[in-house]
């Protein structure tokens, strides 16, 4: 594992993304992982472990204004089209014209945004428990966290903090809600806070819930993908995956019984069929 810091330029200079790597620098294929609104690239830690252990490079990448990313100025601009930007340019500073994708929740989107580009460089793509229907009581459930700003005096406090607010990723173990926690918090002079920029919640602030709808965006796709839903997700419902089935690009469909929104991609019962999958 290394970890990487990567200078954006032209209209994103001054932002600075922070990158995990696993796996051989050399090898013929990349993956890219990006996770969830509120979480960061440590999430990965597991699957990009097995699939640098199988050859593959990874790159988990924190997305701006979280983990060791740098924080906007101007948090209005935590949007989707800035994340799809700035992420778009880091794939060509880092020279990989050909990737695979890993996206989870908002992770997904931004490949998606990708993905359905001209010329683009997702070779296959892998949402995790989003698709381009989000339905607004999802939306107004997460709305209830983003961009919280807790408080904790210990390690064991965050850890109850992310147990309840994140239930939905399912029967983890006592390990691997662990290194969750210790992920997810960053040291401050009051006590330990979330590690990402609370501003990230400014966009969502007096802008009235709605379903999101990106059928079109899905239509575009060209890249084979595989679709992963927690069979309790009430973000990515069952209906909608159906429908993913009916057009768009080559789809798969794989449940995840007993976890909703999102698979955590811990366990080797989720890993190993996205490994296989993605051909490693």
């Amino acid at each position: 594992m290394r970890f990487l810091s990567l200078e954006l330029d032209g209209p994103h200079a001054g932002v600075r993304l922070g990158i995990v790597e696993h796996g051989p620098e050399e090898a013929a294929r990349t993956v890219v992982c990006v996770h969830g609104l509120t979480r960061n690239a440590r999430d990965f830690d597991a699957l990009a472990s097995a699939l640098a252990e199988r050859g593959a490079r990874v790159l988990a990448i924190d997305v701006v204004g979280r983990g060791r990313s740098s924080w906007l100025a101007d948090k209005r601009a935590y949007t989707l089209p800035t994340y799809a930007a700035q992420l778009a340019r880091a794939l060509e500073l880092l020279g990989l014209e050909r990737v695979d994708w890993v996206g989870t929740s908002m992770g997904g989107l931004v490949g998606m945004a990708l993905a359905a580009a001209p010329g683009t460089p997702i070779r296959r793509l892998v949402l995790n428990d989003i698709g381009p229907f989000v339905p607004q009581a999802a939306l107004e459930a997460i709305r209830g966290y983003v961009g919280q700003d807790p408080l904790f005096a210990s390690l064991e406090e965050a850890e109850a903090y992310l147990r309840k607010i994140h239930a939905s990723f399912g029967p983890l173990t006592d390990a691997q809600w662990r290194h969750l926690a210790e992920h997810s918090v960053r040291a401050t002079p009051e006590g330990l806070r979330l590690h990402y920029d609370p501003g990230i919640r400014e966009p969502y602030e007096g802008q009235p819930a709605a379903d999101i709808e990106l059928w079109p965006l899905w239509e575009a796709i060209v890249a084979p993908t595989l679709v992963l839903r927690g069979a309790l997700s009430t973000l990515l419902l069952e209906e909608t995956a159906r429908a993913m089935l009916e057009c768009g690009p080559e789809c798969e469909i794989l449940v995840f019984p007993g976890c909703g929104h999102a698979p955590a991609l811990m366990d080797p019962t989720q890993i190993e069929p996205v490994a296989a999958w993605l051909g490693f």
